[in-house]
């Protein structure tokens, strides 16, 4: 059944592809970030998996260093911290690129529900539960949907309240309806429509709650 051995197996396969082809890219992004501002290349954070098991995130880092943001601590719409650099990298998504690295280790999928911090997944905690039953993923409808959140977020007025009564309640919604139709072709499809979000772009969602 391609929802467990099948998805495995292609996960595994096409991430070790692209994280060799993207080797140079790697390493050219890693330079940069540790040239750009103090601190280490990579942020981690803590992050729900599959099963109510938790793993460290890994992404080239964006923003200037805050210990405690590796246990969890994350504020919607908070860019006050972004680095010059890790503008650049947010807008193309390269600062993603390190989670190959949680796709081959298992902890994720290259297609499935978005990770969230704790605070977050306290909110809705039986949503959650069926969400992740999937491993999560690096991208899927929401990621496509909300690519440009960060601009959503600055524009609210409360940007926490934003996330968590109307964009988190909306990406749950896809993320449900994703776990309950995994397919191949479903999931080659999201990625093409990932890679060509990412190149072209994406409007902002309509307003309103997400069916």
């Amino acid at each position: 059944m391609y929802r467990s051995f099948a998805k495995r197996v292609f996960d595994l396969g096409v991430a070790t592809l692209l994280a060799l082809f993207l080797l140079p890219v790697f390493a050219f992004v890693a330079l940069l970030v540790k040239l750009s501002s103090p601190g280490p290349v990579f942020f981690r954070q803590k992050r729900g998996g599959r099963g109510g098991t938790w793993f460290e995130i890994l992404k080239f880092r964006t923003m200037a260093e805050r210990p405690e943001a590796a246990e969890g601590s994350f504020d919607a719409g908070d860019s006050s911290r972004v680095t010059a650099v890790g503008g650049l990298l947010r807008k193309t998504k390269l600062d993603e690129i390190p989670q190959l690295i949680n796709v081959i280790r298992g902890e994720m999928s290259l297609v499935g529900p978005r990770p969230e911090v704790e605070k977050y997944i306290a909110l809705y905690p039986d949503r959650w539960e069926r969400v992740l039953s999937a491993r999560p993923g690096i991208t899927d409808p929401a990621s496509i949907l909300f690519r440009n959140e960060e601009e959503i977020l600055a524009a609210a007025d409360d940007p926490e309240r934003e996330y968590r009564e109307r964009i988190l309640p909306a990406k749950l919604d896809m993320y449900e309806r994703y776990v309950g139709n995994i397919s191949f072709f479903g999931d080659v499809k999201i990625l093409a429509a990932t890679f060509f979000a990412v190149v072209f772009g994406k409007k902002r969602p309509p307003e309103g709650k997400e069916g």
